[in-house]
């Protein structure tokens, strides 16, 4: 399995990618508010997709100036723009140009990872939001999504969960809505992250199966 840092567009924001041998697809992580690649949740999240074989990414969508300025925590417009440019990226690889991709979204992230998937509806196989806000993402995007996307949430974040309801009427793409019994919105309690990345691997599984994609002409 290998390991490399990896320094993305010319804010040169850092990011960590793995891609276990003969990786037939590659999950970009879209972090929430106040989160990190380092996030705990995600890494472990990230080290359940390697289980089933997934390469995945890790990477800050903010700068450390950035990301001190709490209004660009919130901009799904920027934190989008930064998915793209990891997307980007990525295509220009020679190790990972041809894999399938699919996003993973958190909190705010979900929103970013959803217009990303409609801004490079060639490259994004499938998206997965885990106690998301794809509400954030706005309904003009919610219509468009074409990726295949999974939404879990706690049972007990009651709040997100409507919301994420609400979302998931406006989709039109093949779509499907988990709930975590008595999982809050961090999925602190004991099993409740390890049922989310169980099901965000099945999903990513079965959306970015049968090895490699080609996405045409690199940009």
């Amino acid at each position: 399995m290998e390991h490399e840092r990896i320094w993305i567009g010319m804010n040169r924001l850092p990011g960590e990618l793995v891609l276990p041998s003969n990786a037939p697809a590659l999950v970009v992580f879209v972090h929430g508010s106040g989160s990190s690649r380092l996030s705990p949740r995600n890494v472990l999240v990230a080290e359940a997709l390697h289980e089933h074989g997934l390469g995945t990414l890790l990477f800050d969508l903010l700068t450390e100036d950035e990301a001190a300025d709490r209004r660009n925590v919130f901009d799904i417009r920027l934190l989008s723009e930064r998915v793209e440019m990891a997307l980007d990226a990525l295509a220009l690889r020679d190790d990972t140009a041809d894999l399938r991709i699919g996003l993973f979204g958190a909190s705010t992230g979900a929103a970013a990872a959803l217009r990303a998937a409609v801004a490079r509806p060639g490259r994004v196989g499938a998206v997965v939001s885990r106690g998301g806000r794809p509400d954030l993402a706005g309904i003009a995007a919610l219509v468009s999504v074409g990726a295949p996307t999974l939404l879990i949430v706690g049972g007990a974040d009651t709040e997100v969960l409507q919301l994420n309801r609400a979302a998931l009427r406006q989709m039109h793409c093949s779509k499907r809505l988990e709930i975590v019994p008595g999982a809050t919105h961090l999925f602190e309690e004991p099993g409740a992250l390890e049922a989310a990345a169980d099901l965000a691997g099945a999903w990513f599984e079965t959306h970015l199966a049968n090895a490699r994609h080609s996405y045409g002409d690199r940009p």
